[in-house]
């Protein structure tokens, strides 16, 4: 049994809307294969293990990650396995998968096309069903609830919004595949403008995306063959929240990071900018204001569903891997108002 994986290799798609050809993820995804075959010098025969992360709901069919599974390839036969989450819990099993010995080499990737329905709505068919989902409360309601209570509880004010927003928006004109960018807002500027869902303006959303994002994992002797500057895996952490928006405080969260020493770079999945905030707070000492916070621009400037989580583990692993950082975190969530979150720390070693 090994206890050394990394990170080697990762990808992700520009994101955008996509027509309805890219459905089945398939046309996202095979650009994606061969530029991390290419970062790592791998081919597909070299592939222990294959995870995804989508939903069939989202896509409208039953078992729709077959046909993403085209962009793999008919020949040889594969260890497949599949996750009705974001990418990042199907890079948990893919972690687990290498830590038992039975693989040295993981393939995990995530793909979502938002733009095929209404989003906020579809959204709203996770909560409750019974209580909740008969009302229709769309997903950025939820979110504004979740605002204005923290707003009123004086946790944060709507300018500390603009802040990460701004902040966030103008790292984004520095990655290629961002969906939104903007380098010129003031925290003025941000606040004039109208609201969408009070207290949430259009800056304070992720906006929706199509999209999809790779990486692979190797055990620790691959690693260190294929990859200058593996990523190491460090800790994992998984909280699940209730899923009865009633029953828990949605203005902060459990602690969700390790007791350790504070990361030099951190990739949040905050879907809105008061997200960032509880985050921050639930991540402590990890994060910290010494931290950089999504240098990619995070989910407010390009949030594919089932992809983004992975994105920002991908994002803080390849910070190491180009030597910007010694130490990340990479977090993902899934469900209403922050209801299940994974967090991933990875370091750089000397060789």
């Amino acid at each position: 049994m090994t206890t050394d994986v990394a990170v080697i290799g990762f990808a992700q798609s520009t994101i955008g809307i996509r027509d309805d050809s890219t459905t089945g993820g398939v046309e996202m995804l095979s650009p994606l294969f061969r530029e991390v075959y290419a970062q790592t010098g791998l081919t597909r025969r070299d592939i222990g293990f294959w995870c995804s992360g989508s939903s069939d709901y989202l896509a409208g069919r039953a078992f729709s990650f077959v046909q993403a599974v085209d962009a793999i390839g008919a020949s040889p036969p594969i260890m497949e396995s599949h996750v009705e989450m974001d990418g990042a819990w199907a890079l948990y099993e893919a972690w687990v998968k290498i830590l038992t010995g039975e693989v040295d080499t993981a393939l995990v990737y995530g793909f979502g096309k938002s733009s095929g329905a209404e989003l906020n709505r579809v959204l709203a068919l996770q909560l409750d069903p019974y209580l909740l989902a008969p009302l229709w409360p769309d997903a950025m309601s939820v979110a504004a609830l979740q605002a204005r209570l923290g707003i009123e509880a004086g946790l944060w004010t709507e300018k500390d919004m603009a802040q990460v927003a701004a902040r966030s928006l103008a790292s984004a004109v520095s990655n290629p595949r961002a969906q939104v960018c903007d380098d010129g807002a003031s925290i003025e500027s941000l606040l004039a403008r109208p609201y969408v869902a009070d207290p949430l303006r259009a800056h304070d959303c992720a906006p929706v995306g199509d999209g999809a994002a790779v990486v692979i994992l190797a055990s620790a002797d691959k690693a260190r063959e294929l990859c200058q500057r593996p990523a190491w895996i460090t800790w994992f952490g998984h909280r699940i929240e209730s899923a009865s928006l009633g029953a828990r405080d949605l203005t902060t969260l459990a602690p969700l990071g390790p007791q350790g020493k504070p990361v030099e770079v951190a990739e949040l999945h905050a879907p809105f900018s008061h997200q960032e905030l509880i985050l921050r707070e639930a991540l402590a000492p990890s994060v910290t204001g010494e931290t950089e916070v999504n240098p990619s621009g995070g989910a407010l400037a390009g949030n594919p569903m089932f992809a983004a989580g992975l994105a920002r583990i991908g994002y803080a692993a390849q910070a190491i891997m180009t030597g910007r950082a010694r130490t990340a975190l990479g977090h993902a969530t899934g469900g209403p108002a922050l209801q299940q979150n994974l967090v991933c720390t990875m370091e750089g070693r000397q060789s």
